[in-house]
């Protein structure tokens, strides 16, 4: 697929793919925000993806112009979290010419540079995350970015998952992320389903970041339970691949999700798990670059 598609244009179509499939608590093509639409959300896949497929950038300055470019376009903060996934990702494929690898995007990581750090600083400025927002790996009131990029993640990889993925070589993207993908195309035959079953499955796992810091731990693990018997509905020979699910079991797991999808919705949208929608956008990046997941994408 990365044949045919230039690596802003996967950006692009894995942006488009997450957002559009009806993930509880986020915007989809049934849901906005009072403060962000689904149409936001298609706008600034297309404005990403075109920063992306530029050639010149430096890895910081290609996060920069990311969210410069997500901000003329719709005036609001509908990306940090997505670019700040993406774009280790695509700085790793420009550099290599083969399947993605964690040890691939973590030697990319590890080649930033202060002035990287910077501009990243500068991007989170810029996007203005709500709360703490996904920036949790910075102190925003400083008056200059970090030095060292990596380090500021580490000391922010225990409260953010995003931080994590940077001291990592994003590993949860390339593990539990495909594995849930993988387990999410197994189940369901149309892909909507699949990325709804692989984002819900990854909450049952690990608390959204997000969530827990605008709402605190203790929301966050209320949300990871619900997430959990969700995933409960579908008996584990299923999930296994080893059964084929049944009306029944597709019928009680959806009303759980919707369920679920009520409960996030309950609190405006602070509850709601931005995280764990970047995470499975970067997820999707890396199923269709490394061709795991394949045309038509429905």
């Amino acid at each position: 697929m990365r044949d045919s598609l230039s690596l802003g244009r996967i950006a692009t179509l894995a942006c488009l793919l997450e957002v559009s499939a009806p993930k509880p608590g986020n915007v989809h093509r049934g849901a906005d925000f009072e403060d962000m639409t689904f149409g936001d959300f298609l706008v600034s896949a297309v404005a990403v993806g075109d920063v992306f497929d530029r050639s010149g950038l430096s890895f910081g300055e290609m996060v920069l112009r990311a969210v410069e470019e997500t901000n003329a376009a719709v005036g609001t903060n509908t990306n940090l979290g997505i670019v700040l996934l993406l774009s280790p990702l695509v700085a790793a494929a420009k550099s290599g010419d083969g399947s993605l690898t964690v040890q691939q995007v973590a030697g990319c990581l590890e080649s930033l540079t202060p002035e990287d750090g910077q501009a990243v600083f500068e991007a989170i400025k810029k996007a203005k995350p709500g709360g703490t927002g996904e920036a949790a790996a910075m102190d925003l009131g400083a008056t200059s970015g970090p030095v060292d990029l990596l380090a500021a993640m580490e000391l922010s990889k225990n409260r953010d998952a995003i931080a994590r993925q940077y001291v990592t070589g994003l590993d949860d993207v390339f593990g539990r992320g495909q594995r849930w993908l993988a387990t999410g195309r197994s189940v369901f035959s149309d892909l909507n389903s699949a990325i709804v079953l692989a984002y819900v499955g990854w909450m049952a796992e690990e608390p959204d970041t997000l969530i827990a810091r605008k709402c605190g731990g203790p929301v966050a693990e209320q949300a990871r339970t619900q997430a959990a018997k969700a995933i409960d509905a579908i008996p584990a020979e299923v999930i296994a691949g080893q059964a084929k699910l049944t009306d029944e079991q597709a019928e009680l797991f959806w009303q759980r999700v919707a369920d679920f999808d009520f409960w996030l919705r309950s609190d405006g949208h602070r509850r709601n798990p931005g995280t764990t929608a970047d995470l499975v956008a970067a997820t999707l990046f890396v199923a269709i670059y490394n061709g795991t997941l394949k045309p038509p994408f429905r």
